[in-house]
């Protein structure tokens, strides 16, 4: 299995590290392991719906 930094996940999600980290520590993220202080998701890992939408406006990626 092949595993990507918040960083390469960043650029592959367009959205910054610091909230994909936010993501992993909250569990959001299926199968995201923390190696030091680095976090490492698989890379077929899916983008979590964003939560602080409201419902109805929510949009399926």
């Amino acid at each position: 299995m092949e595993y990507l930094t918040t960083v390469e996940m960043s650029e592959k999600w367009n959205i910054t590290s610091r909230r994909i980290g936010v993501l992993c520590s909250e569990g959001r993220i299926d199968g995201a392991v923390k190696k030091g202080k680095t976090w490492l998701i698989p890379a077929e890992a899916k983008k979590p719906i964003d939560a602080r939408l409201k419902k109805k406006d929510k949009i399926e990626i």
